[in-house]
């Protein structure tokens, strides 16, 4: 490669490899906004949404560990065994003479591992979520890590017979987990669950993260934000040291001129800054979008109880009355029964008593009031769990806006703050229950 070449190549890798560092402190960036700009709820205010809570872990069936025995919602474990080999190759050197040549190597490959990750319960203050963990980023803790030799018990009671090619017959036992009652941070997509009026926080396509962590909300965002100066300091050295291959030669022939390192660093920054700024103007829009969501989620619930609620109503209401009827036309016939002279023809009020049994073999509306009342409490169970949900974002929407720099980019946007769902404005339109007679 010529001198010229390598002048023009090495800015250009310089500048590569920092927009590829850029893009991973922007993506860092993100992630620590988001977890920001959600805020945690308990887990009676869980509705559908992403959501952020914090809390323990609990189940009714707790697992046990397959190395260290821990008490524990989930868990994996792998086996590593080391090799090492020598290997022979033959090279080319300056001058054209070939040469042999050994080296070493070596490596730690996994040879077995396995764990469970069944659903499991997020638990606070408030009452209890279902998770179900498949399809999370799981950050456990570490519940066993040892290495030992074949006259270890463990090294064949808990790893395979067989090893490795070249191995030097040594293994590396590690097991993670969530211990039972552990503190955990859970971000996610809420869905409604199928068997019980109640939210369960599980994988979704759409969600832009979802987070199961042993560690706190400070402590990640925290490393969130390490990772995004980290990666935009390594983005700008790797565009500013390139740049500087360019001003070496261009110096060495005594062209003079602004530095291109210099220049290469501030449009860096202004790129950093322009990435910034359209970072958290999306942010702000999906946070908006998040709160009208919300407000949808309302408006159905509400629509849900208008709809349903008459309809049940009126299917109790018939069901009384016709029960009603038919109690007052079987105690007509054992009116009949009893007044009937001794020995006399009953068989036709006993076939029409048969009869009637027969079709109406349960004579009580008791079951469909108590359906009734179900339906009414789980109704309002989830427009208090949509109402919750909104509130809470609207808060957060609105504690955005009001900061500053995003103030700014909300005027530019127009965007307005959200109104709260009251007591008062939100018992409109209430459906009533009268079973009077």
């Amino acid at each position: 490669m010529s001198e010229t070449t390598a002048t023009l190549w090495v800015p250009l890798g310089g500048a590569v490899i920092g927009l590829l560092f850029l893009f991973l402190a922007i993506r860092a960036g993100r992630r620590r906004r988001l977890i920001a700009d959600i805020p945690t709820v308990k887990t009676t205010g869980v509705f559908i949404g992403l959501v952020e809570l914090k809390g323990t872990a609990e189940t009714e069936t707790p697992l046990v560990s397959f190395l260290a025995g821990t008490t524990c919602v989930l868990y994996t474990w792998s086996v590593e065994e080391h090799w090492s080999r020598t290997v022979t190759e033959t090279v080319t050197g300056k001058d054209g003479k070939t040469h042999t040549r050994t080296r070493t190597e070596s490596g730690w490959k996994t040879v077995a591992s396995g764990g469970e990750k069944p659903p499991f319960y997020l638990k606070d203050d408030a009452g209890i979520v279902k998770v179900v963990p498949e399809g999370a980023k799981i950050e456990t803790v570490s519940v066993f890590s040892r290495e030992c030799r074949p006259a270890d018990p463990l090294y064949y009671g808990k790893g395979p017979r067989a090893a490795v090619a070249h191995s030097d017959h040594r293994r590396r036992f590690s097991e993670q987990a969530i211990p039972l009652h552990a503190p955990i941070y859970v971000i996610g997509q809420a869905r409604e669950r199928q068997d019980v009026v109640a939210a369960e926080i599980a994988h979704d396509k759409g969600a832009p993260i979802f987070l199961i962590s042993t560690r706190s909300e400070e402590k990640i965002s925290s490393s969130l934000r390490i990772a995004a100066i980290a990666w935009f300091i390594a983005g700008l050295a790797a565009v500013v040291l390139g740049s500087l291959a360019a001003d070496l030669h261009h110096r060495e022939r005594g062209e003079l001129g602004v530095p291109q390192a210099l220049l290469a660093g501030l449009v860096f920054f202004g790129a950093g800054l322009l990435f910034k700024l359209w970072s958290t103007w999306n942010a702000l829009v999906d946070l908006r979008q998040r709160v009208k969501q919300g407000w949808s989620l309302v408006e159905v619930e509400l629509k849900r109880r208008a709809d349903l609620i008459p309809q049940l109503v009126a299917v109790v209401t018939g069901l009384r009355d016709h029960e009603g009827a038919l109690q007052a036309e079987l105690a007509g016939l054992k009116a009949q029964l009893s007044v009937a002279p001794r020995g006399g023809d009953l068989r036709g009020v006993s076939r029409h008593v048969a009869l009637v049994a027969e079709k109406f073999p349960e004579l009580t509306a008791q079951p469909f009031f108590l359906s009734l009342q179900r339906n009414l409490s789980e109704t309002e169970e989830r427009i208090a769990m949509a109402r919750g949900y909104y509130n809470e974002i609207t808060g957060h929407y609105n504690a955005r806006i009001d900061h500053f720099p995003d103030t700014l980019l909300a005027a530019m946007g127009r965007m307005k703050t959200a109104q709260w769902l009251t007591a008062e404005g939100f018992e409109r339109a209430t459906v009533r229950v009268d079973l009077r007679a």
